[in-house]
């Protein structure tokens, strides 16, 4: 397995995100919480074709046929400006968030494709800057959990 993260992999839609986000929900919004993340995911149902967001996938090249993989779920990494004025000290914190996600999404895309979720939302909601081995151990544990 190669451990890279592509461009496909970041979550870009603004429609996703604020479903993502939404306070209501609608019974497809599932979460996490490990310090010092919290985690919103969406799980996609591939057995009927939905997106798990109540909509239909209108591109078929996003349904997966039996002989191709499932592709990887899409993130999005939130860091608060309240507690981290400076953008230096976002960035290192995405950065290491981004680390930890890639090497160990192989956790995450050994579960059953039921499981596996369509879009993945990281919230950094600590006050400090955590080292990398803190972030690596809560990022394994968060993919334990999930589902």
């Amino acid at each position: 397995m190669k451990f890279t993260f592509k461009k496909s992999e970041r979550l870009n839609s603004k429609k996703v995100i604020e479903q993502l986000f939404d306070k209501k929900g609608r019974g497809t919004n599932q979460s996490v919480f490990l310090y010092p993340f919290r985690v919103s995911y969406v799980v996609r149902d591939w057995g009927l074709g939905n997106s798990g967001l109540g909509e239909t996938i209108s591109d078929q090249s996003l349904i997966p046929n039996p002989q191709s993989p499932i592709p990887n779920p899409q993130i999005l990494i939130s860091v608060s400006k309240r507690f981290f004025k400076h953008a230096v000290d976002r960035n290192l914190i995405k950065r290491r968030t981004r680390e930890a996600y890639r090497l160990n999404k192989h956790l995450l895309l050994q579960k059953p494709a039921s499981q596996i979720p369509a879009y993945i939302a990281f919230v950094y909601i600590a006050k400090t800057i955590e080292d990398y081995a803190k972030i690596e151990k809560s990022m394994k544990a968060i993919f334990q959990k999930m589902v």
